[in-house]
């Protein structure tokens, strides 16, 4: 089941009991001014306008809940956040050199485990980018398939392009994800439900409407 929902993830989180994610897959605000990027390509561009939740990063009681109720995460931007020391970063490297964005990102992981590398040019992305800081499908999948286990609960607290959704809903998995910002919720709940519709005609599988009543 794919649980997209609009709102506050810390509201949403206070109300969880511990541990109840097997895994928290996020993508946090780095404080870097990705709110002014290229948001999308075409009508999407209007987005990033006046927006400003990359003016700043997550305070410690973001990341306290966030470890309360997840075994394990992922944290994209790790190397922007204080977080705990680990040896397994994982690095999506964009195979793009000498450009004025960067060349790759970071995400902390709980694993006790090596640090790994997907490698992936992020031009075409899934068919159009509704997001400014939109990962791939395929690195989620690659997340997936490494660092989850049949029957696991996934968790996103900043859903952004909603590829998670995209990844988990192939994979399997079931996710409850959320976003904050009407206009990137209604986006990624559209493009969701354009992918799980495409995949029904040649898979059988239930489409859940996306859920956001818990918030409002």
């Amino acid at each position: 089941m794919i649980n997209m929902m609009q709102g506050d993830c810390m509201e949403y989180m206070a109300g969880l009991p511990d541990k109840a994610f097997e895994l928290a897959i996020v993508d946090p605000p780095y404080g870097i001014g990705a709110d002014n990027m290229n948001g999308g390509s075409g009508k999407n561009k209007q987005w990033s306008k006046g927006k400003d939740w990359d003016s700043g990063v997550p305070d410690e009681k973001y990341f306290d809940e966030l470890f309360r109720v997840s075994k394990n995460q992922i944290i994209w931007g790790g190397n922007y956040f204080p977080l705990p020391t680990s040896r397994c970063f994982l690095i999506w490297d964009k195979i793009r050199q000498g450009l004025d964005f960067a060349e790759s990102e970071y995400a902390w992981a709980s694993f006790d485990q090596v640090s790994r590398t997907f490698r992936m040019v992020p031009t075409n992305m899934d068919g159009g980018k509704i997001h400014p800081t939109q990962k791939p499908v395929a690195l989620y999948k690659w997340l997936l398939s490494r660092y989850a286990k049949p029957g696991d609960k996934i968790l996103d607290t900043h859903g952004g392009s909603g590829s998670i959704c995209i990844a988990c809903h192939d994979l399997g998995y079931d996710l409850t994800w959320m976003e904050l910002d009407a206009d990137y919720y209604k986006a990624a709940c559209e493009r969701y439900k354009t992918h799980a519709l495409q995949a029904n005609l040649f898979e059988a599988a239930e489409v859940r409407q996306p859920v956001q009543a818990e918030l409002l």
